[in-house]
């Protein structure tokens, strides 16, 4: 996935660009970050720390409250038979455990993920992330730790303060041992959902970030 968004970004004619990021993309632009280190002028991690960190670091309370990234990982269609028999309360179940502001996803915006998302193709191709997280992903992840890489631009982390990345780890701490370049950030008075509870937090953050 980060191969393919620099060559579009490449296509459209910018060789380096500035990065935005929540979640399973953060992800992908971590991987864009050290695979294409000359592309990414600057990059903005929501919510996330590095996939390897986080499964090494297991614990009860952090598979307590990323279940997901133990149940979805499960071989087919184990997880997709289940999800599928009841879709829609899933993903209501999903966003009430991870929103922490009440009304910041629409109901306009939550019907729109339930057509995405509750399709039999949509939820097995959710589980393939989490497997490819679990799988090819530490494995590329392990091979640049051992050869030394890590994300050689400026770093933007921010995550929600009412979510459990900032109760389970330093998250500025971690990000300075993944990153040789000046890593800032701070927890903004949200969930998970950082551009959906605090928007305008999220802008100023980023314009700020990207100013220069």
């Amino acid at each position: 996935m980060a191969q393919d968004q620099v060559e579009v970004m490449h296509h459209l004619g910018h060789q380096t660009f500035f990065v935005a990021s929540h979640d399973r993309g953060a992800r992908t632009a971590h991987r864009m970050c050290l695979d294409h280190p000359k592309s990414v002028r600057k990059a903005c991690f929501m919510d996330i720390l590095p996939t390897l960190r986080m499964y090494r670091d297991t614990s009860k309370e952090f598979a307590t409250r990323f279940m997901w990234w133990f149940f979805l990982i499960q071989k087919a269609p184990l997880p997709e038979h289940m999800i599928a028999a009841d879709a829609a309360f899933f993903l209501d179940q999903h966003f009430k455990l991870q929103c922490g502001t009440s009304g910041a996803l629409t109901e306009e915006a939550l019907q729109e993920y339930q057509r995405c998302f509750c399709a039999p193709e949509a939820i097995h191709a959710s589980c393939e992330d989490y497997r490819a997280a679990a799988d090819i992903d530490l494995e590329m992840d392990e091979e640049d730790e051992k050869a030394g890489r890590k994300v050689e631009c400026p770093v933007l982390a921010l995550w929600g303060e009412k979510g459990a990345l900032g109760k389970l780890w330093d998250v500025l701490e971690v990000w300075r041992q993944h990153v040789r370049a000046p890593v800032q950030g701070r927890a903004l008075n949200s969930g998970h959902y950082l551009a959906e509870e605090q928007p305008e937090e999220v802008l100023q953050e980023l314009l700020r970030f990207f100013a220069n």
